[in-house]
Formats: structure tokens, C-alpha cells, sequence
């Protein structure tokens, strides 16, 4: 999981009608945090962390640990009390993520319940129970805490977004190179706010189309009217670049997504000529092998990296696409795919659009740009 912990909305819009959307930390503070080594050693603590109080709960729980009932109890309510308090910042400020939420739930409830047993369980000394009480407030802080955060958001399909957040923006409101982020199966699957990504792009002739990957296309660039037209059913947020494009970089994003499309097309066709290739060795029936084909047939998606969060040089998810574009045009997004550990395993960290509501690189389009925009509307 992404360790940044910066606010996903502009600091100028911290503070709205709704009252501040997310804790910000100070501005050095964030810096530090966007540097590699300081994001590998986050991310690799947390999980050394995670797994170390997971194998103290399972000793503790089937009695392989010679630990009194409330002794081992305070002990591990404390451990996870100060794994929680670390990381609380972030968590409530990547509530929109699944994995957030749950990092925070459980431990509340664990820590809770182990305090309480503590508290109510025979004591070799008054202090145990004294630490006991102290951590149930502490738990209780914590879970206030999450629950003031949670009420700055609101539910949009299946998952939350900010309250100010604007939905499905038009195409007058979007810039070169923004991110949309969309609903879907995917999102539904997650139980997350948006599952699909989109990157805005300006044509020479100055319209402005979408850049993405599918499963069933590949990598592609298409009509922004297929998101804005009334066929569609869905709904999108969308992520203003911090640093705008200039018209020279947007026309150089826009060269180098037709780069990519090109290359991705490439290798989805000589893919598929090696598939052909191996399905032709096997000594089976005609009508066995196109049943074959059919199944292995490339569009150019990056299906590996859909579970693995890889970015590969010549195909690429949705997400994956956009941040490799924001990677040539030298965008510095947070570090994403980089697996367990943070050092680039890309094992069991998919790249999951929600997180970028959290990005350094990005702000959230909100509904105080819609004011405006609907003023103009109506004058004209």
C-alpha cells in the first residue's frame, strides 16, 4: 500500500463548508516522504511490523508464549495500539482505500477486546489493570478519530470519496494530463469507490481525447464523448495535475501516448503470432486449437500486472498506462508496484486507481470548481 501521507485535496481547499477534508502534514514533512529510500524503509517496517504482532497474536492465542492471560494481553493491545498510532495519519487520510479501513477497524476491535479481557481477568499487580484502562481510552481516541474522518466522506457507488468531491465533471473542466477515475466491475469487486483510470490528453487539432488501457483493446486513445455522452451509465472523479501542463508538454504527453499505443500494438501482434506458433506444436485437433487461440489471444492488456502492480515497457493496465506516461513526462507520482517490501518486488500490490486520490502529483476536481463554471454557463 502507498505510505504517502499527504492530503488528496489542494491545501488552499482544505478547509471547506464540510470542515478540513483530511489531515495535512507540513509541507517538509511530505517532501521527506517522496523520496525512494525513505518510502522503501516506510513501507518495509510496516510490513516487518505487521507480520512480527500477526505471529505474537498466533503464539499468544494458542498458548505458546508462557505469558499470564492479562499480562499478554495489555502487552499485545499495546503493540498494536503503537503500530495503529503510527500509522493513523495515513490511514485516515487513505480512507478511501479498502485496505486503510480495515487496517484501522480491526485493530481497534482486537485492541479493545484484549484491553478489556485484561481488565476483567485475575492480575498479579493493580498497574496491569491501570495500563488496561489506558489503553481502552486510547483505542477509543483513535476510533473517535475515525469516525470524525469518516463523516468528511461520502459514499459514491461502492466505496467513499471526499464530500467536495465533483462528479462526473465535463469536458470544459478537464486539462491535459488529468487522471478520471471511474466506476466499473472492477470498483465493485473492491468494494471501492472507482476501479478504471483515464488520462486526459489535448489533440493537435485541440479536442481533447482519453488515454487507457482495456482487456478486451489494450492500450488506446479515444473519444472523451464516450465518457461524456449520454450513453454512458457510469459516473467519474477526476485529479487535476498539480503542476499543470504547458501547451508544449501536453502536445509532447500527447506524441509519446501514441508512442505507446503503437508500441503496445506491436507486441500484442507479434504475441500472438508466438501463441499461434505453440498452439500449432501441440498435436491436437483443428477444432481444439481455436478454442486455444480464442483463449490466449493479446489484446496488448497487462493482465500479470492487474494482480502484481508491475509496469511493463511494452503493455500495461489502465493505471499502469497513465502512470508510465506521467513517468517519460517526467511527473513525479508516488512509488506504486513496489510489492511487500517497497523495494520493487511488485508481489501482492496491485496499483489500485483509488490510490490516487492520495498522490503528491495530483488534486481532487471538487465542487468549488463547479460554481463557477455553472455561472458562466448561465450568463452565456
Amino acid at each position: 500500500m502507498s505510505e504517502w501521507t499527504s492530503a488528496s485535496q489542494p491545501r488552499n481547499n482544505a478547509t471547506m463548508k464540510h470542515g478540513a477534508l483530511s489531515y495535512t502534514p507540513a509541507d517538509p514533512s511530505v517532501a521527506v516522504q517522496t523520496s525512494p529510500a525513505y518510502y522503501g524503509f516506510v513501507k518495509a517496517a510496516n510490513t516487518v511490523g505487521y507480520f512480527l504482532l500477526l505471529w505474537l497474536s498466533w503464539k499468544f492465542f494458542t498458548h505458546q508464549l508462557d505469558w499470564h492471560l492479562s499480562t499478554g494481553c495489555v502487552v499485545l493491545s499495546g503493540c498494536w495500539l503503537l503500530l495503529t498510532r503510527v500509522k493513523v495519519n495515513h490511514l485516515l487520510q487513505t480512507y478511501f482505500d479498502i485496505l486503510s479501513r480495515i487496517e484501522l477497524q480491526l485493530p481497534v476491535v482486537l485492541g479493545i477486546t484484549l484491553s478489556a479481557i485484561a481488565l476483567i481477568a485475575k492480575v498479579f499487580h493493580p498497574y496491569v489493570r491501570i495500563l488496561a484502562v489506558i489503553e481502552i481510552l486510547a483505542w477509543v481516541y483513535i476510533y473517535v478519530l475515525y469516525k470524525l474522518n469518516q463523516s468528511k466522506y461520502k459514499k459514491q457507488g461502492y466505496g467513499p470519496v471526499p464530500l467536495n468531491t465533483w462528479v462526473n465533471p465535463p469536458a470544459s473542466a478537464l486539462r491535459p494530463g488529468d487522471l478520471l477515475l471511474t466506476s466499473g466491475n472492477i470498483a465493485k469487486g473492491l468494494h471501492e469507490s472507482v476501479g478504471h483510470a483515464e488520462l486526459v490528453l489535448e489533440m493537435p487539432d485541440g479536442t481533447k481525447q482519453l488515454f487507457s488501457s482495456y482487456m478486451a483493446k489494450g492500450t488506446i486513445i479515444h473519444p472523451i464523448e464516450d465518457m461524456m455522452g449520454p450513453h454512458y451509465k457510469g459516473y467519474f472523479i477526476g485529479l487535476h495535475l498539480k503542476k499543470p501542463w504547458s501547451k508544449e508538454e501536453s502536445d509532447r504527453a500527447t506524441k509519446m501516448a501514441e508512442e505507446m499505443v503503437a508500441t503496445n500494438q506491436k507486441w500484442a501482434a507479434e504475441e500472438n503470432v508466438r501463441v499461434t506458433k505453440r498452439i500449432d506444436f501441440i498435436p491436437l485437433p483443428e477444432k481444439w486449437k481455436k478454442p486455444l487461440r480464442d483463449i490466449f489471444y493479446s489484446t496488448g492488456y497487462d493482465w500479470f500486472g492487474t494482480f502484481m502492480g508491475r509496469i511493463a515497457t511494452h503493455r500495461w493496465t489502465c493505471i499502469g498506462a497513465a502512470v508510465e506516461l506521467y513517468k517519460r513526462m517526467g511527473v513525479k507520482t508516488n512509488y506504486y508496484g513496489t510489492g511487500l517490501l517497497g523495494f520493487g518486488t511488485t508481489l501482492f500490490d496491485p496499483i489500485l486507481p483509488v490510490r490516487f486520490l492520495a498522490d503528491p502529483a495530483l488534486e481532487l476536481i471538487t465542487t468549488a470548481e463547479e460554481m463557477p463554471i455553472a455561472a458562466s454557463t448561465e450568463e452565456r
